[in-house]
């Protein structure tokens, strides 16, 4: 495929990200301190979770970007795998830090909202241990990943890991609906909101703007991934001339 093979050259690449990266990073910034202030300071609190439930413009987008992340290394390892597109692969391995850290904030926030709200800090509920195990899954992608390019490996073995990881996305998306837990049910979904209005506008600039930061994130270890495979290609050709 002549037309995927350009869109993955890196000198293409590289032309777009450079403008592309600090664009998606401030635009994401701006977009979340617009948001955290309006949810802070312009929506009123909830009628059975009081003040506590302004975490949720924090922790909805972190959610979302956890398993967002997640998709994105799958369908970046399919990539690879099909086309063997080295860019693919510097992509997947591009996502899994953030994609960790995300998960991570999710799992953080959802703990810190669930102490006021549950009475505990810590459930193991089919929601939080599902997504408990995804982070899991995210170091082991990453540990899996350094060995294999210490040990000179193609990409392979972790892309299959990857893929594979995608098993925990639908037992997250449906735990809430195929267990009794402690975890609300879906409040946002393609038919409409459980969320009040007054509560649910500031979401619109927090995921977009937490998504955007992802973005740029993502960019910049593309990037720097990138300039070290220059680097270091480089150095091994001044070592054998």
């Amino acid at each position: 495929m002549p037309s995927l093979h350009a869109l993955a050259n890196p000198a293409r690449f590289l032309k777009i990200a450079r403008p592309l990266t600090p664009a998606l990073f401030w635009l994401g910034a701006v977009l979340i301190a617009v948001g955290a202030w309006a949810g802070l300071t312009q929506t009123p609190p909830d009628y059975l979770q009081g003040e506590s439930v302004r975490i949720l413009y924090i922790h909805v987008p972190t959610a979302w970007l956890g398993t967002g992340g997640w998709t994105g290394i799958a369908l970046s390892s399919i990539v690879y795998l099909v086309w063997r597109h080295p860019l693919a692969n510097i992509a997947a391995r591009a996502i899994a830090v953030p994609g960790a850290l995300f998960a991570a904030l999710c799992l953080a926030t959802g703990s810190i909202w669930g102490r006021p709200t549950w009475g505990t800090w810590w459930q193991w509920d089919g929601r939080l241990t599902s997504m408990l195990l995804l982070f899991f899954v995210y170091l082991a992608y990453l540990a899996l990943a350094r060995a294999d390019s210490d040990r000179g490996g193609d990409g392979r073995i972790p892309a299959l890991f990857g893929i594979a990881g995608t098993v925990l996305l639908p037992v997250i998306r449906y735990s809430v609906i195929w267990w009794n837990t402690l975890h609300q049910g879906p409040s946002i979904t393609v038919s409409g909101s459980t969320i009040s209005n007054d509560l649910l506008w500031p979401l619109a600039l927090t995921v977009p703007g937490f998504t955007l930061l992802f973005g740029g994130i993502v960019l910049m270890r593309m990037r720097a991934m990138l300039a070290k495979g220059r680097v270091e290609a480089r150095m091994r050709r001044m070592a054998a001339a």
